[in-house]
């Protein structure tokens, strides 16, 4: 019995490690991405719908908390506890935000069983319900697919910019590997 018990615990922990095997590899691009932060554009947008430049990479800076978020708790209403935009504008204070929120993130996500994984977390404004799914789910959806979303509004921004974008998947145009 202990054998298949820990035979099971074992491929849960193999199903996580396949899951988040990407987690690490997109925190160290995000943060080479926001390592190229150029402070004197901090106000800069492309359109005037658009958010500054600051503000844009602010939030990904910030975008860990959600994998946090998620990891801690059962939900997260907006009703409740409204989102406050981080209000970094410097490269040394948004990399620090995300060296911040992303070894937090990176301890909560460690810290949950593949039970916990398969649990069910909600995101709501109040009674309506913007997104509900497992635990695992919203993790990727709100942290890293929301993460690499805003990273490549971020880079777009640089190339309008003139400013070298980074290596992301592979070379960019502005380096080689």
């Amino acid at each position: 019995m202990t054998t298949t018990n820990s035979n099971a615990a074992s491929d849960r922990q193999i199903e996580l490690d396949a899951l988040f095997a990407d987690l690490d590899a997109e925190f160290a691009t995000t943060r080479r991405v926001l390592d190229r932060y150029p402070d004197e554009h901090s106000n800069w947008r492309p359109h005037e719908k658009s958010m500054t430049l600051g503000e844009l990479a602010s939030h990904l800076a910030n975008l860990p908390r959600f994998g946090a978020n998620v990891a801690e708790s059962a939900e997260f209403d907006f009703a409740t506890t409204p989102y406050e935009r981080p209000t970094a504008r410097t490269r040394s204070d948004i990399l620090d935000l995300f060296d911040l929120r992303s070894a937090a993130a990176r301890k909560a996500v460690d810290s949950l069983d593949a039970n916990a994984m398969r649990g069910n977390w909600k995101l709501r404004f109040g009674d309506h319900i913007i997104a509900s799914d497992t635990r695992a789910a919203q993790i990727r959806r709100l942290m890293l697919s929301h993460m690499i979303h805003h990273r490549a509004q971020l880079t777009v921004y640089y190339r309008l910019l003139d400013i070298p974008v980074p290596s992301v998947y592979g070379p960019s145009a502005d380096e080689e590997g």
